[in-house]
């Protein structure tokens, strides 16, 4: 009989379509259940999850039995769909259709999980956009393309 091992950790992270201000405090708690609910359903574990009002980043294990695309695809569909329905949300919401999502080493899971706890703070001296090009910069992503991207 055959085994099969993985140990995947992902930081996700994406915003709100044109960057506008959807996450507004009184559902952040309720969206960071929600999508580790998501999560869950496919055999993906929330590591932590921290939003600000305009993007969101999750730090996760990937699920061996599906792929990074479609957790993607199910976290913002839904999630999206939730945003709409839910007391506080807006039926204008919509997720930006780009995402960045970046491997993370088991060695560096808790300076990614402090990283995504201090959003609020960090936002204080760096945009979102600045923050994914240094991300893209860091893991020498060449496929980027901003005009593409930030959709």
């Amino acid at each position: 009989m055959g085994q099969s091992l993985s140990q995947l950790y992902v930081h996700l992270t994406f915003g709100t379509k044109e960057r506008y201000p959807f996450i507004i405090p009184k559902i952040q708690d309720q969206l960071h259940a929600y999508l580790a609910g998501i999560l869950k359903k496919y055999e993906s574990s929330a590591i932590t999850i921290n939003s600000v009002s305009d993007h969101i980043h999750v730090l996760f294990r990937l699920s061996k039995n599906f792929t990074l695309a479609k957790i993607v695809e199910e976290i913002k569909k839904s999630s999206s769909k939730w945003m709409k329905e839910i007391e506080g949300g807006s039926l204008k919401f919509t997720w930006q259709i780009g995402y960045g999502a970046f491997s993370v080493s088991s060695s560096k899971l808790e300076t990614v999980k402090n990283y995504i706890k201090n959003q609020e703070e960090h936002h204080k001296r760096i945009t979102y956009k600045e923050e994914i090009e240094e991300f893209i910069s860091r893991y020498d992503i060449i496929e980027y393309d901003a005009k593409y991207f930030w959709n």
